[in-house]
């Protein structure tokens, strides 16, 4: 008889770093990439997006802030921002070097790579929003694939666990694992969607920018859609969920669904209450926060379906 086990082994007794150490760079690079998403809420609603109006420097000719060249706080917070990076960027180093130096697999090198040349990419495509003052198509390019990064750093940490020596085995049935996918799209569409509402809404993230470069559709329409997409990504993943219960699924696959069940419902209740209220400022840095999240578990409910976890006889 053949059981499975949730508590994976590393394969071999290779040198450099333990899976430990593995994990914690890489959940510091996952919560690292949440993190900004959240700082740089927090530059759009305070107005601070052109508290450096260049880049890579703050100002012509200065790396740094310049007193009166904008408001203090408004250079603070967007500067900020920028320092966070830097921290983003020796996490997704770190990572980098431990599996390299622990000779993991070529699967989980990849992501490590991929966080680390997507921060890079993040970075530029940061300079350019500011280069065309927010432009709420730049605002939204700099957005999403900060969502995408957030999900390759899920994966790595699911994947940093799983031993080198195994081969892949499916937990769960294929046409439930095809539903996930769906749902990631659903996801997609939510996290697209939700960007145009922020583009025709009022939060520019620059004080002396207003209305100029935002997008010019009915913001309600949009929030209507918006609102759509996320049904259906909610549907689809409570009919993964029953799924997973009803198939007897490995248990901590349906404790994940579970949990971004509840998620999904905490985002919504904050993407309702942001509606009703008009878009305070407050509950921007809250629903971006939520979205990282949610990326984070749709992930990681993905990587359940297929996993390199060894089995005791």
């Amino acid at each position: 008889m053949t059981t499975t086990t949730n508590s994976p082994a590393p394969a071999r007794a290779a040198a450099g770093p333990s899976l430990a150490i593995q994990r914690l760079f890489a959940l510091l690079l996952l919560i690292g990439q949440g993190a900004i998403t959240v700082t740089g809420s927090l530059v759009r609603v305070t107005g601070s997006g052109l508290g450096c109006n260049t880049w890579p420097n703050c100002h012509p000719g200065s790396l740094f802030p310049v007193p009166g060249a904008a408001p203090w706080l408004h250079q603070a917070i967007e500067f900020g921002n920028r320092l966070l990076t830097f921290a983003l960027s020796a996490a997704a180093i770190a990572v980098l070097v431990a599996v390299y130096r622990a000779g993991r697999r070529a699967d989980i090198k990849g992501l490590a790579i991929a966080s680390l040349v997507g921060i890079i990419i993040q970075a530029i495509i940061g300079g350019i929003s500011v280069h065309v003052d927010l432009r709420w198509w730049a605002v939204a390019i700099h957005f999403l694939p900060s969502m995408v990064l957030v999900w390759i750093a899920a994966m790595l940490y699911m994947r940093i666990a799983e031993s080198d020596g195994v081969e892949p085995s499916r937990r769960f049935d294929s046409s439930i694992r095809a539903l996930v996918v769906v749902a990631a799209v659903a996801l997609a569409l939510v996290l697209v969607t939700g960007t145009m509402v922020t583009g025709s809404g009022p939060h520019s993230g620059d004080s002396g920018v207003g209305m100029e470069g935002r997008l010019m559709i009915d913001t309600q329409l949009l929030s209507y859609v918006h609102a759509a997409c996320m049904y259906v990504y909610l549907v689809t993943t409570l009919l993964v969920t029953f799924l997973l219960r009803r198939n007897n699924a490995p248990k901590d696959a349906y404790a994940t669904a579970l949990v971004l069940v509840a998620m999904i419902v905490i985002q919504w209740a904050i993407g309702v209450t942001q509606f009703y209220m008009g878009v305070p400022r407050w509950t921007v840095p809250l629903h971006i926060a939520m979205s990282s999240v949610v990326v984070t578990f749709s992930a990681f409910l993905y990587a359940h379906g297929q996993r390199r976890i060894p089995t005791l006889v």
